[in-house]
């Protein structure tokens, strides 16, 4: 698999040589390796019955409502409905940017360091590394990643690229929206030291909420008043292969935000097992359900 993305960047190159800058030698790349690789969904859906720090507390979902008078259309404080208003649209009350699936800006912790709308839009898509650990957070489900685990992928695949995203498989997520919270999986303030400063990743991502289980945070402490960048409640890593595939990475851009909702999609092998392609799942038009969107009072949301 390594290799293959090796294959894959060498071809962007020589694309780039022949034709470049220019709209042909991306377009003849996307063709040619994109539309048919695997896509994957690294991302759970927020929601308000889902694990959060307490001290944040749950959200609210809400149907949005007239904010004021539309004349004949609508009178301050109707509901909008498909059958008055031909939409719909949710007011969402979250008491937090750290909710779900999230990219964290250091200014979470560091108010001299960027907001998530300060980001560079290079974040956007980067190689991406999977340290799988999980069969050790079988036996101990208070496992941290440890430098040994990084070296031992190391052995295996080769160093790791730098600049790339580096995300710890634990398998925490598969627990989702029910996870045990007061024992999870972390990353060890080495394994996050040794990532950055001497493989000069781009950030680390990991499947529970929080980094580490030290009464600090110590390793959150660190990353944050150092300037990088981290992912948190990310999903689905057993779909995807430890090297070779490629992570685009989409998130919310609150002025001055000190979170971002985000959404990771893993980009894999034209052969690989899991996920879906762009050949397959073209995107437009979407396929109409035989089940209507309707609210339901109980989960507070709107569900088929």
């Amino acid at each position: 698999m390594f290799r293959k993305v090796t294959l894959v960047a060498v071809g962007l190159f020589v694309a780039i040589a022949v034709y470049g800058f220019g709209k042909p030698a991306l377009w003849e790349f996307y063709n040619a390796h994109l539309v048919n690789a695997k896509y994957v969904d690294l991302t759970h859906a927020f929601m308000p019955a889902q694990p959060v720090w307490p001290g944040f507390g749950n959200a609210i979902f809400e149907p949005a409502k007239a904010g004021k008078d539309m004349g004949s259309y609508a009178s301050k404080g109707d509901v909008y409905t498909y059958e008055d208003h031909g939409f719909i649209a949710t007011a969402y009350y979250i008491p937090t940017d750290q909710y779900g699936t999230q990219l964290d800006p250091p200014a979470h912790w560091d108010a001299y360091y960027p907001t998530i709308d300060e980001l560079p839009a290079t974040y956007c898509i980067r190689p991406l590394v999977v340290i799988d650990i999980h069969e050790k957070c079988a036996e101990n489900p208070g496992y941290h990643c440890s430098v040994e685990d990084i070296e031992a992928w190391e052995v295996e695949y080769g160093m790791i690229p730098e600049g790339s995203i580096v995300m710890v498989r634990s398998d925490w997520s598969k627990k989702w929206p029910n996870p045990d919270p007061g024992l999870f999986p972390g990353v060890s303030l080495d394994a996050i030291k040794f990532l950055h400063l001497e493989r000069n990743i781009l950030f680390h991502g990991h499947e529970p909420l929080d980094t580490d289980t030290t009464p600090t945070l110590e390793g959150e402490y660190w990353l944050m008043h150092n300037g990088y960048c981290q992912g948190e409640g990310v999903a689905n890593l057993w779909m995807v292969p430890e090297a070779g595939a490629l992570i685009a990475v989409g998130f919310a851009k609150p002025m001055g935000g000190a979170g971002g909702y985000a959404r990771y999609i893993a980009i894999c092998p034209l052969d690989w097992e899991y996920g879906v392609s762009i050949a397959e799942v073209p995107g437009a038009p979407l396929p109409k359900s035989d089940k209507p969107l309707h609210w339901d009072d109980e989960k507070g949301m709107r569900v088929r």
